[in-house]
């Protein structure tokens, strides 16, 4: 590991882990369904109401485009995980709701995960960890900060 000693190091190394984790170790973790579709599929498990729930409501909490909701969402319905659907005319908005395996899927990766980072709390620590997370929160919560000032975008 580098000497953390300046920020450019510093910044190498935040840029590091992230992208290592979501490379090498999300594989491993993620067998059959990509990060993005588990993150669509819990926002989808979250938000059901009346058993289904609204592209656009995916889409905000996710923090993504429609569009980019849509690539998702249809990647879902390939697999079968989902079914996507409309009110009416489709002019009120489509929605999602699960498939049988969608159900499934999702149960077979909760457990995946559970089963990890239980381990992984057991060895780093539970509070240990609740700190590090909100440590990570909040460090996510000023980069987005810098970056929305690098792209030129005003704060709301």
């Amino acid at each position: 590991m580098k000497k953390i000693n300046d920020i450019s190091n510093l910044s190498t190394l935040i840029t590091y882990h992230r992208y290592m984790f979501s490379k090498d170790q999300a594989e491993i973790l993620f067998k059959n369904i990509a990060i993005p579709e588990y993150i669509a599929l819990e926002e989808i498990k979250d938000s059901l109401e009346n058993g289904k729930v609204y592209l656009k409501v995916i889409s905000d909490n996710m923090k993504i485009s429609i569009s980019k909701a849509s690539k998702i969402v249809t990647s879902l319905k390939e697999k079968g995980l989902v079914q996507w659907s409309h009110d009416g005319d489709g002019s009120e908005g489509t929605y999602v709701s699960f498939t049988e395996s969608g159900r499934k899927i999702m149960d077979e990766q909760e457990k995946i995960l559970k089963e990890y980072y239980s381990e992984v709390a057991k060895k780093f620590g539970e509070e240990r960890l609740i700190s590090l997370l909100s440590l990570m929160s909040e460090l996510e919560d000023i980069m987005s900060d810098e970056l929305k000032k690098i792209g030129g975008e005003e704060d709301e």
